[in-house]
């Protein structure tokens, strides 16, 4: 039953070890997608994403603690890939500007993350099976939650201001992420590729408000 990764023989060196860990994890992340694809989320089983992939359910649960944590696997790769842009924007950048510099970076890098693990085409038919799924759908929404809360503390520390008495990171955040879901939403009702789901976040981007477009600090106001 063990033909995904097993060791036969000799121990390999870390470097194979790992690369077989890694390629047994990508194999449940494919298979799994494609089931929930195919047969609905609720309609997979943990059973029978072991089958596809040759493996043992234990074998499935030393990498993912449920089919919620395989759903959301490329997903989160994806947020880090953001929250590591944010981090890395130049610093003075106005807070705005942060945020949609960092998706816009973060783009190409996305598609190429996601298809190291699993075909684009088949990544947007998963979201869109998560934004018809009741129980994937409330993850969805609390992980966004749980990223926002990332990046406003991102944001606080750039800014310099306690995220606990000073209320913009978390609103400028939340509006941001609002329009990334509006967008999302928009798209997921089409047949359209992800080039059509950038532009529409770009668009609707472009309809935030001046108040939250310029530097927070005096300091930079001052010497703008």
């Amino acid at each position: 039953m063990e033909t995904v990764g097993t060791v036969v023989g000799a121990v390999p060196a870390p470097g194979l070890r790992e690369r077989r860990k890694r390629l047994t994890r990508d194999a449940l992340v494919r298979s799994s997608l494609e089931l929930f694809a195919t047969r609905g989320y609720e309609g997979t089983t943990v059973d029978d994403i072991a089958a596809a992939v040759r493996v043992s359910q234990r074998t499935f649960f030393r990498y993912f603690a449920s089919k919620e944590e395989v759903a959301f696997h490329v997903p989160r790769l994806a947020e880090s890939l953001v929250v590591d842009a944010v981090r890395g924007r130049p610093p003075g950048e106005p807070p705005l500007d942060v945020l949609r510099g960092a998706l816009r970076e973060s783009w190409d890098g996305i598609n190429e993350v996601v298809e190291q693990v699993v075909p684009l085409e088949l990544h947007l038919r998963v979201y869109r099976v998560i934004e018809s799924t009741p129980a994937l759908l409330a993850a969805h929404l609390r992980r966004s939650s749980e990223l926002e809360e990332r990046l406003a503390r991102v944001i606080a520390g750039r800014e310099g201001v306690d995220l606990d008495t000073d209320p913009r990171p978390r609103i400028l955040v939340a509006a941001v992420c609002g329009v990334v879901r509006v967008a999302e939403r928009s798209w997921s009702a089409g047949d359209s590729g992800l080039a059509a789901l950038r532009e529409l976040v770009t668009a609707h981007l472009d309809q935030l408000g001046p108040a939250l477009a310029g530097p927070w600090s005096d300091a930079r106001r001052t010497s703008g």
